[in-house]
């Protein structure tokens, strides 16, 4: 699993993605006109991470720069809102810049210790979609008040309550799938691949198994009187998954669990996978889903764009997490415990956070 370096925080990983994103897009950041963080480890009570990497990155003044909030689901609702933003014809042209950062920390000794991770994807959102075309309006939503999971003000690691999350992703995404079965008209067995959020790898094994019920509970409500095999069934819900969920899971496996930015994670690991050297999914529709614990739920589609190769090869995904540092035991437990960056330096690439100078927190590159 990745660990930030003691001087990374959430603002430099957001930072670090924001820049690597408008490289490989060769973008004019003049052309941005929003960004949007969406994180739920936030470094102030008031200025936004946004904000931060707004500076960092020397973009323009005039723009809409701003945070979302709903523990792991953040980024989506900051990507919802690009995407609508530019289809109401508001953005004018305009693109925008969503960034999903976060650093998942439970501690060590913690049943979630296994679970941790840190990470930020960045993506451009604009009019012609080179790697994804969202189906707009066309998704589904479960939401309800449950404590499931929460960091309380003042804490450094989240609460938890495991099996009771994982039945509340379970059941968010059964409200949400079926809403956007009801929208578009499909079922999952028309998607390509479907892309999950993911905490940890076997998550995605549950949730298609979930997926597959509902489809399989639906058909038997249209059809009371039908029969059905069992044994048949679960064999070729495993094989379902192995086709379209399975190969989206390389680089979560590696990395660990991001919050805002797994299900991203996950769909650059699935393009990166499959699209690295060919068009294999260039034209097809592929499902992706976002849980946030609290909780609140979407799931949504999109078109996989018709230049997903050339944009996959500029991220680079393979290069960016062999340049990582493999660390010892004891350095991570050294890391663990540090409540303050080193004084000997960040990084040797991308943005570092020096430390807080009259409550101002101060960043270098």
């Amino acid at each position: 699993m990745a660990i930030a370096d003691p001087s990374e925080d959430t603002v430099s990983l957001a930072a670090e993605a924001g820049r690597r994103a408008i490289a490989a897009a060769r973008l004019d950041p003049k052309q941005l006109g929003l960004l949007v963080v969406g994180t739920e480890t936030g470094v102030d009570h008031s200025k936004p991470v946004a904000s931060f990497v707004h500076g960092l990155l020397e973009l323009p003044r005039a723009m809409r720069v701003y945070d979302t909030q709903h523990a792991c689901y953040g980024g989506t609702a900051g990507l919802a809102a690009a995407v609508e933003w530019i289809a109401s014809g508001a953005a004018a042209g305009r693109c925008a810049l969503v960034i999903c950062a976060d650093i998942a920390r439970y501690g060590i000794g913690t049943a979630g210790e296994p679970t941790q991770g840190a990470g930020a994807v960045a993506m451009i959102v604009a009019e012609d979609p080179a790697m994804l075309a969202i189906d707009v309006g066309v998704s589904g939503a479960s939401s309800t008040h449950v404590h499931d999971f929460w960091r309380p003000l003042g804490h450094r690691v989240a609460e938890v309550d495991g099996h009771y999350s994982v039945q509340c992703y379970l059941d968010a995404l059964a409200g949400a799938y079926r809403g956007w079965k009801e929208r578009s008209g499909l079922t999952s067995e028309q998607l390509a691949r479907i892309c999950y959020h993911v905490p940890f790898c076997k998550m995605a094994k549950k949730a298609h198994a979930q997926i597959w019920r509902c489809d399989l509970d639906d058909r038997q409500a249209g059809d009371p009187f039908a029969t059905w095999d069992a044994a048949a069934e679960e064999l070729a819900a495993a094989r379902a998954f192995e086709t379209q969920v399975a190969p989206s899971l390389g680089a979560c496996s590696r990395v660990g669990n991001i919050y805002t930015g797994s299900l991203y994670l996950a769909l650059a690991g699935l393009l990166d996978h499959e699209c690295g050297h060919d068009r294999a999914l260039t034209g097809e529709r592929i499902g992706l889903f976002s849980y946030g614990s609290g909780c609140t739920s979407e799931f949504f589609s999109g078109v996989v764009g018709p230049r997903v190769t050339e944009r996959i090869a500029a991220l680079d995904l393979a290069g960016v997490l062999a340049r990582r540092e493999q660390i010892t035991i004891a350095d991570y437990e050294k890391i663990m415990a540090l409540t303050k960056p080193p004084s000997d330096g960040g990084p040797s690439r991308g943005f570092a956070f020096t430390g807080v100078r009259d409550h101002r927190r101060q960043y270098v590159r």
